[in-house]
């Protein structure tokens, strides 16, 4: 008799586990043999949709503009600041900057330093800022931007005599620079890779 009921126990513990098993499957779904890397033609409907969002984006509407020249502004500060600095060093301003962009400001320094000259500068601030064009080549957006700052500037000696440029002046420098940005990339930053002027 007890055999009876062990048999009637597997019986039903096999039909629960069968009803989990039936349940789990609904839930969570089958494998489809679909495991690897998504086709090609879906990653450039990807690609292509969200190049296309933030191509609207920077569409450059009124908001767009203000916003990017905010940005724009605060990078260019930094950069001539840290270009002239003391330390004749790039430190604040590497993450802005392009590789070829860096490798030139690196170069101008260190033959400043060889010759023992450090720059003096107090930057009074800008004046204006205008998007002069943005463009998209391949999948990268240059933005052109035409700075008007003013700044006291000088350059001096190890023995702090000065060799260029005027403590007491306020000078005016017209500057072009293009920033770029990748929409491939998940970096949201914009990085100075050349200048005109």
């Amino acid at each position: 008799m007890n055999y009876s009921f062990e048999y009637i126990d597997i019986i039903l513990l096999a039909m629960i586990a069968g009803f989990i098993f039936l349940r789990l499957r609904g839930i969570l779904g089958k494998r489809t043999g679909f495991e690897g890397k998504a086709p090609s033609q879906f990653e450039k409907v990807v690609n292509l949709q969200t190049e296309k969002k933030f191509t609207q984006k920077i569409n450059f509407d009124d908001d767009a503009q203000q916003e990017f020249l905010k940005g724009a502004k605060i990078a260019y500060e930094t950069i001539i600041t840290d270009f002239s600095d003391n330390d004749n060093k790039l430190i604040a301003s590497k993450p802005l900057l392009g590789k070829k962009i860096k490798e030139q400001f690196e170069e101008a320094l260190k033959e400043r330093s060889q010759r023992g000259h450090y720059a003096d500068i107090t930057f009074i601030g800008i004046n204006s800022a205008k998007i002069k064009e943005h463009k998209k080549i391949d999948k990268v957006l240059n933005v052109t931007v035409e700075f008007v700052s003013e700044v006291i500037t000088c350059v001096k000696n190890k023995d702090k005599n000065i060799v260029s440029g005027d403590p007491e002046k306020i000078k005016k420098i017209y500057d072009t620079w293009i920033f770029s940005r990748d929409v491939r990339s998940s970096n949201p930053n914009w990085l100075l890779v050349d200048t005109l002027t």
